[in-house]
C-alpha cells in the first residue's frame, strides 16, 4: 500500500525537525572548562625564608574585603585585546570568584611567611590583640597581550590600631612569567603573583617604623 500524501508530508516534517535539532546540537558551544587557583602555597624561595618573621613578633589582621577591580568580578578569564580592550578566553571559566579566592589565598600565604597563628581575618577570637591591620587593593590582575606573563598591580596599607606607629602605604607592580601560553600556565602565574605579593608585603613589614 502506497503512503498517502498526508503521511508523506508528516514524515517529511519529522525528518526536517530531526535535522534541525541535530544542526542545533552541532552549533551549540561546548561546555566550558572550569579552572581554579591552586590552593597549595608555592614552594618557598630563599627570599621567602629571609622574610619570615618569628611567630611571636606581631599579630596581623587582613581586613576584608580585599578590593578588586569591577572587571574581575566575573567568572571569565580575561586577556587583553588591542590597546585598552579585554576579551574573555573562550571555553574557560573561573570555578571560584576571584573576590573569594584572592583573600583566602593571600591570608594563607601571609600565614606561611609570618606564622599560622599570627594572621587572622574577622571574626577574631575573643581576647586576641591585633598589632597590625592590613588593607589590600588589587588594581590589576591579568595576562599581558602575548599571554607570556601575568601582571599584578596592588597597593596596601599597614596600620597600628593603637596609634603608636604611623601608618605605612605601599604599592607594587609584579610581572610573573607563565610557563607556557596555555591556560594552565596563565592560571599558575596568577597564583604565583599572589604569592609574590605576600612576600612583598612581608618584606615591607621590616620597615623600622613598624618593627621597633
Amino acid at each position: 500500500m502506497k503512503p498517502t500524501p498526508a503521511l508523506r508530508r508528516t514524515v517529511v516534517r519529522i525528518a526536517m525537525l530531526c535535522l534541525a535539532a541535530a544542526l542545533g546540537a552541532c552549533a551549540s558551544p561546548p561546555a566550558p572548562q572550569w579552572v581554579r587557583l591552586p590552593a597549595a602555597t608555592p614552594l618557598p624561595t630563599p627570599e621567602a625564608d629571609a622574610a619570615k618573621i618569628p611567630a611571636s613578633t606581631h599579630t596581623w589582621q587582613l581586613m576584608l574585603p580585599v578590593r578588586l577591580p569591577d572587571y574581575l568580578d566575573r567568572d571569565a578569564l580575561l586577556v587583553p585585546q588591542g590597546g585598552a580592550g579585554l576579551q574573555a578566553l573562550p571555553g574557560y571559566r573561573w570555578a571560584e570568584p576571584l573576590r573569594e579566592s584572592v583573600p583566602r589565598l593571600l591570608r594563607q600565604d601571609l600565614a606561611a611567611l609570618l606564622g599560622e597563628s599570627q594572621v587572622w581575618t574577622a571574626p577574631l577570637p575573643p581576647g586576641l590583640v591585633v598589632q597590625r591591620q592590613l588593607r589590600v587593593e588589587l588594581l590589576e590582575l591579568q595576562s599581558d597581550a602575548e599571554r607570556l606573563s601575568v601582571l599584578l598591580r596592588a597597593r596596601w596599607s599597614v596600620v597600628d590600631p593603637s596609634g603608636q606607629r604611623p601608618p605605612r602605604m605601599e604599592s607594587a607592580l609584579l610581572q610573573v612569567p607563565a610557563d607556557d601560553r596555555g591556560v594552565e600556565g596563565l592560571v599558575l602565574a596568577h597564583r604565583l603573583a599572589l604569592w609574590q605579593l605576600a612576600q612583598r608585603i612581608v618584606h615591607g613589614k621590616l620597615d623600622a617604623s613598624l618593627t621597633r
